[in-house]
């Protein structure tokens, strides 16, 4: 098999991966497989290939990473708030009590489909099941969540 090939084969590869997994690197690993490749057909033997893919990776990679940082924080500005992700999303969501809360013991409630294990720090009287909750923090999987106030 013609080296080209094996190195458009790998660029294919890692831009799938690229897509699958949206981690910036494999796009500088795949652009730098374009470079092996390029090498490649102009006659390069498989040092300087491997060479020019090295060279280009990291090339891209110090052009992207500053691109893609300006672009994610004009993004927050215009969103007004910084994306969350795993469980700091949960962070003052609603959520609807479907196993009542009494105090000092767990409860369950459920957010977009999934029943999660809350307690309500502070509370003094039962929160029953129905009611509605907001998420405060979290402590390994078990949601610390309290009434909403009456303008929230």
């Amino acid at each position: 098999m013609e080296p080209w090939i094996i190195w458009i084969i790998a660029a294919a590869a890692l831009l799938i991966i690229e897509i699958l997994s949206q981690m910036v690197w494999t796009l500088c690993l795949s652009a730098g497989s374009l470079a092996g490749m390029t090498a490649a057909l102009a006659g390069a033997d498989p040092l300087w290939q491997a060479v020019a893919m090295a060279v280009t990776a990291v090339a891209t990679y110090i052009v992207i990473i500053p691109w893609y940082r300006r672009w994610h924080e004009s993004v927050i500005a215009r969103s007004g708030h910084q994306s969350r992700t795993g469980m700091d999303a949960l962070l003052g969501r609603r959520a609807t009590v479907t196993q009542e809360i009494k105090p000092g013991e767990l409860g369950r409630a459920r957010i977009d489909g999934d029943n999660w294990q809350v307690r309500a720090p502070g509370i003094h009287t039962t929160i029953t099941r129905g009611e509605e909750v907001i998420v405060n923090s979290y402590d390994s999987i078990i949601l610390n969540v309290s009434r909403p106030t009456p303008n929230s």
